[in-house]
């Protein structure tokens, strides 16, 4: 976080700014950004000024926040002209709500260094070009962080998302508090914390979040971000006995494991049990056994790691079942509340958004009446018109939660669906391809087996996955003689993890047949 310093125009017994002071905040909605510019023109009011607050809708995470503008000066003999948006290079405090909303008004010329004050909350809010991205869409926050550090006369920056969280609040009033706390405006403490008094529900709350902010912000008291997880190699259970000792005689196979790979296969199988069951825990292990056998130890073993990973991933596929016991688990309900700041008394409508394909209807079927209807084209488009249509489940309701819940509740008759002994085929093709390179190349045996990350979600975007995937694993034995053919691989990846219409899949794939 950058240390404040002080703004000795700004103090009130200096007599205040001269002029205008032009303050713009960024932020998408449930930042409360609408409540911030509230609280900001009361204090300037009471403080005697002029204020104008006015507001520019975004299209929240596609084109940008929406921008509340915010003008005020000293009342005197005449009434002053306030402007109805920010223009480039007049403003003098930018608050931006979240990372990339600080780039944004970065990039459009909202913050100089002559003058502007940046306040941003470091954590993410994923944009949706971010979440859409095949592979690893996630911008780079280091850039923003540089170009702030530039662009700004003063950068206050740390993650008021998570301070305002911990205190039972919203952002709005931890960037409130870090506002005070870096006095650029000419107001006293006490003033800030009487605007969010005048306010009508969540007081208590909000001057706990202010007060965090206020703190972080003046004397760097920051708590520090959560650790990475810690795996145990048994990890606290409760269950029957003979269910308990399966368990932990699974997790003490992990031991066997090379120690970098073991939180990994902690991880991996822990995420199969929850799927399955214990049986599909002792699978996973049997899968991941070949691989750290024919390890030499490359790379801090980095064959076993990626087998460890995309072995459990690949097990733990998304279906329907899968689907329905994840919207009807309680801590779905919890964080549902949370992130509408509920109160216990409110009552939520949650609505469930439904729309299956025909094979996710047959996927559901026992494997051999499943296999015989995906034979038949005029029974899946007789099942597609009766059930691809969009739905919508009030899954608030007895009726749809008892559906969705019963749904959830068939892992054990998963093993017999046409959808789990179709994933099973293929995992097993791709792991013996990779097994099979193993043996003479370990470096292009990890890349075959991380070319799993092409293939996730459902639907659609599985099936286009699969397409990718398959077409990868064609190519591999047109390299697999050459030294460099885990990079050709890797390329081969990459490519296929950018958006849609991207050409560099195809680019590689020529240059590869020219080979």
């Amino acid at each position: 976080m950058s240390s404040p310093q002080s703004f000795p125009l700004a103090h009130e017994d200096s007599g205040g700014l001269d002029g205008v002071i032009k303050l713009a905040i960024m932020a998408v909605g449930g930042q409360g950004g609408g409540v911030l510019t509230g609280w900001i023109e009361a204090l300037a009011r009471t403080r005697g000024y002029a204020c104008q607050a006015t507001s520019v809708a975004g299209v929240a995470q596609r084109t940008g926040a929406t921008i509340y503008y915010i003008e005020m000066a000293r009342t005197g003999p005449s009434q002053p002209v306030f402007a109805l948006a920010p223009a480039e290079g007049d403003v003098d405090i930018l608050i931006a709500a979240e990372l990339m909303e600080a780039g944004r008004a970065i990039m459009r010329g909202f913050v100089t260094p002559d003058r502007t004050t940046l306040i941003a909350s470091t954590h993410r809010a994923l944009a949706v070009s971010e979440k859409i991205a095949p592979g690893d869409g996630i911008a780079d926050a280091s850039e923003v962080h540089a170009a702030a550090e530039v662009a700004a006369s003063r950068f206050i920056s740390f993650d008021m998302e998570r301070l305002a969280t911990e205190n039972g609040s919203v952002i709005s009033a931890a960037l409130f508090g870090a506002l005070a706390a870096s006095e650029c405006l000419p107001f006293p403490r006490r003033s800030y914390e009487d605007a969010i008094r005048s306010g009508k529900t969540g007081v208590e709350a909000s001057l706990r979040a202010f007060n965090a902010g206020f703190a972080a912000c003046s004397f760097g008291n920051v708590p520090a971000p959560p650790g990475e997880a810690q795996f145990q190699s048994v990890p606290g259970i409760s269950g029957p006995k003979n269910l308990c000792e399966r368990w932990e005689n699974l997790a003490s196979k992990v031991d066997d494991l090379p120690e970098s790979a073991r939180p990994l296969a902690m991880a991996g199988l822990r995420k199969v049990v929850e799927f399955m069951d214990l049986d599909y825990g002792e699978d996973y292990l049997g899968r991941l056994a070949p691989f750290a056998s024919s390890d030499t130890g490359v790379d801090d073993h980095a064959l076993t790691k990626a087998a460890t990973k995309y072995i459990a991933n690949a097990m733990a596929y998304d279906d329907v079942i899968r689907t329905a016991d994840l919207k009807t688990r309680g801590s779905r309900a919890t964080r549902i509340a949370r992130e509408m700041d509920a109160s216990p008394d409110d009552v939520l409508l949650v609505t469930e958004f439904l729309h299956p394909r025909a094979e996710e209807i047959v996927g559901l079927l026992p494997d051999g009446l499943g296999r015989r209807i995906e034979r038949d084209a005029r029974k899946l488009a007789w099942i597609d018109r009766w059930f691809g249509k969009g739905r919508r489940l009030r899954s608030d309701r007895l009726g749809p939660f008892i559906l969705l819940y019963l749904l959830g509740g068939l892992k054990l008759y998963r093993r017999r669906t046409r959808r789990h002994a179709a994933e099973q085929l293929h995992i097993d093709r791709w792991l013996r391809r990779a097994l099979e390179v193993a043996a003479k190349n370990s470096a292009l045996a990890t890349e075959v087996l991380c070319c799993r990350r092409l293939i996730k979600g459902y639907s659609d975007t599985h099936a286009r996955g699969i397409s990718k995937f398959d077409k990868i694993l064609g190519l591999v034995e047109r390299v697999e003689s050459r030294p460099d053919a885990a990079d050709w691989v890797r390329r081969l990846r990459e490519a296929a993890l950018k958006e849609e219409g991207s050409e560099e899949l195809d680019q590689v794939t020529e240059a590869i047949e020219r080979l």
